[in-house]
Order: structure tokens, then C-alpha cells, then sequence
């Protein structure tokens, strides 16, 4: 018999085994525990993903706001529906699109060197903690306009939010308290930027700046909205550039043809994503009565949607078990879709183009020590949380 529950160490340590499951038995499959349903299928969750008149994301859209219900919701942007969301979202997005990022590449590309460089000097790293978390979280303080020298502060309190009590479901007591104390350096951010208006194309300013209905956006509203900028813009390009790095490794052959040719390392990259997407869910509220598959999703109800799922969905991708950098699909779930699709999409494959051409270029034919490898423990993210490697 079929039993699905994402916080099962079962799921937790593979969750593919059971995704395939629900995709063909269960599509829409109810949690009677939490009151909710997963949907599995990439149709499904693509459909759903833009369908704001059947779903609404004002009841949050993280697994302990929809389906343990044991964290408030806060006015974040992933938190808004239309015509809010829309309003705001257009403020913040023009900080991330590919323009803005032409201008700021160079920047990127001298920060990765002096991160690589020296690390592949010693002759290996721990890629995910050396190398992949600092670049991100401090191209995530440049669009975001938070001092770079603040990105080590950032990383450890992020990492603190994520870190699993085995003991305990869902976020830790030190992972509470790692993400208040981000609120609080984003609040203080907040002020520091309304005592002294810069007005540069970044994220910070922009939402100091920014009208909503006619009124100013609190400083408490402004620091919300970082915070999720903050872990959203550095917590998943260090786990998807490790499993793209053990993949090309278990793939000789592919790694060396994106060795020979550069230039298909960002459809890699894509593949990458879709093979190993490390957020394993986001969720909506089921505002107005909807059948699917047969089953009545009634209102008030959690929906979460299984994205790594919908990336393994037969019905989408050919052999989607298969990892093979030359599959160019149309379309993929690892950036959602939709009003909610992610912000950083640009940002996030120009890290890793960059990354995976300075690595490839320096060490061809690096090697992973999986023994050593350590991975997140956690419902929400698959994923290394360090990952060494020899150059």
C-alpha cells in the first residue's frame, strides 16, 4: 500500500522511489495527518503554479505554514497573491534580470576567481563550503545591496535555518532563532538605507523606494521581504553546483565533452536542475473547491507541489531517470512557474555557467570523495552540505 509523508526518514533518505509512486497510483494523494495533498505530475503542479483562482499562496507557501501549520505567515513576497504580489514583484525583479547581471558578471566572474584559485592550489576543497556558499551568498548581498563583507555572517545563520534536529520535526529551535536574528540584521539594514537613500538597482533600495496601494512598505515589511531574498538567493546554487559536480564525475564521458565544448554548460546546467533539484516542495492553500484526478481538494486545504517529481515525470521528459546534458527540454519545475516563478533564474544560471567553466577549465578531470560527503538531513532540501573534492 502507498504511504507518502514528507517527513518520513524513509523519504528523507530517497525520495524517487516514492515519487514514482504517486505519479502513477496516487496524483493527487491526500495526507489525512496534515490535511493536505501532494501533487506529483508536472502538468499538475505547472497548472497549479498559475491558477490563482483556485489556489492562493497568502497562507504561506513553506511546509511549516501549510502543512505542520506551526509557523506564522509572514507578509514575504512568496506569501502575496495578485495584484500585490504582481506590483511588488515587478519593483524587485528588475534587480535580477539579465541586463542588470551583464553589468555585474565581471564582478562574478573575479570573485569566483580569488575563491577557486587558491583551492585549487591546496589541491581540493570542500567545493560546497569553500567555494559554492561564499560566491553565493556574496552575489546575493550584491543584487540584494547588502555589504559584501557581511556574506560570512549571512551564510552561517542561513546554514544554522536549515541545519536538521534529528529529534525534531521540521525547523530546529536554533534554526528559529537563526532566522529572527536575520530579520533583525535586515531590519537594521532597512534603517540604515532610509537614514542614507542610495537609489542604485538593487533590491534593498528598490524596496525602500517602492508604493504599494499608494502607501510606503514598512521598514518591518521591507525586512521581511530580505530575508527571503537572503536564504532564497544563497541556499540552493551551493547544493545543485555539488550534485552537478558528482554528476559529471559518475558521467566521465559527459564531462569531458563539456570539457572539449564549453559552450553547452548552461543547457548541463539545466539538466543539472532538473535531475537533482534540491527544494523538494513548496506548497499552496486550496481557496476555491477544484477536482483533480478524481479527488475534491476542498478550500483551506495544503497542496504541496513535489517539484523533483514533476522533473522525473515520464509523461514530460523521455528516460527521465537518464542524466544526459544534451536533453534541452522545453521547459523544467526547478524554477516553479507561474507569478511565483523564481526570481533568481538568471542569477542562479549565471553562477553556474560561471562555475562550471572556471572548474572544468582548472581541473578537468577532478575527483569527488563521496565517503566524506555529507548531506542535509531535512524534508525540505536534498542536497550536500559539504562536499570534498580533489583537484
Amino acid at each position: 500500500m502507498l504511504s507518502y509523508d514528507p517527513f518520513s526518514p524513509d523519504v528523507i533518505r530517497d525520495p524517487y522511489p516514492f515519487y514514482k509512486r504517486l505519479r502513477d497510483e496516487a496524483p493527487a494523494y491526500y495526507l489525512a495527518k496534515y490535511d493536505c495533498w501532494a501533487l506529483s505530475r508536472f502538468d499538475d503542479i505547472w497548472s497549479v503554479s498559475s491558477d490563482t483562482q483556485h489556489f492562493t499562496a497568502t497562507k504561506g507557501t513553506a511546509s511549516a505554514q501549510v502543512v505542520t501549520k506551526d509557523q506564522p505567515v509572514t507578509p514575504m513576497l512568496n506569501s502575496m497573491d495578485p495584484p500585490a504580489h504582481s506590483k511588488l514583484r515587478a519593483v524587485v525583479r528588475q534587480c535580477f534580470l539579465p541586463k542588470h547581471l551583464r553589468e555585474v558578471e565581471p564582478a562574478v566572474r573575479a570573485m569566483l576567481a580569488d575563491l577557486l584559485a587558491p583551492q585549487v592550489a591546496s589541491g581540493g576543497c570542500d567545493i560546497v563550503c569553500d567555494v559554492a556558499a561564499r560566491l553565493s551568498i556574496k552575489v546575493a548581498c550584491m543584487a540584494i545591496g547588502l555589504p559584501a563583507a557581511d556574506g560570512e555572517y549571512l551564510h552561517r545563520l542561513v546554514q544554522r535555518f536549515f541545519q536538521h534536529d534529528p529529534a525534531q520535526q521540521g525547523i530546529s529551535a536554533d534554526g528559529w532563532a537563526a532566522m529572527t536574528e536575520m530579520t533583525d540584521y535586515s531590519l537594521a539594514r532597512v534603517r540604515d538605507e532610509r537614514r542614507a537613500p542610495r537609489g542604485e538597482p538593487q533590491a534593498l533600495p528598490a524596496l525602500c523606494g517602492a508604493e504599494l496601494d499608494g502607501r510606503k512598505l514598512t521598514d518591518e515589511e521591507i525586512a521581511s521581504h530580505l530575508t527571503l531574498l537572503i536564504v532564497g538567493g544563497s541556499e540552493t546554487f551551493p547544493k545543485t553546483l555539488a550534485n552537478g559536480l558528482v554528476r559529471l564525475w559518475q558521467h566521465p564521458d559527459q564531462r569531458a565533452q563539456l570539457v572539449r565544448d564549453p559552450s553547452g554548460i548552461p543547457d548541463a546546467y539545466d539538466e543539472i536542475l532538473r535531475f537533482d533539484m534540491p527544494t523538494q516542495f513548496l506548497c499552496r492553500t486550496v481557496k476555491r473547491e477544484i477536482v483533480l484526478h478524481g479527488e475534491t481538494l476542498r478550500p483551506d486545504q495544503g497542496v504541496l507541489m513535489l517539484y523533483p517529481s514533476a522533473n522525473r515525470d515520464e509523461r514530460e521528459f523521455a528516460n527521465p531517470d537518464v542524466f544526459d546534458v544534451n536533453r534541452k527540454p522545453q521547459r523544467i519545475a526547478s524554477f516553479g512557474a507561474g507569478q511565483h516563478a523564481c526570481l533568481g533564474t538568471h542569477v542562479a544560471r549565471l553562477e553556474g555557467k560561471l562555475c562550471l567553466e572556471a572548474i572544468l577549465a582548472a581541473a578537468p578531470n577532478y575527483s569527488v570523495d563521496l565517503a566524506q560527503a555529507e548531506r542535509f538531513n531535512t524534508e525540505f532540501v536534498q542536497g550536500y552540505a559539504r562536499l570534498p573534492i580533489a583537484f
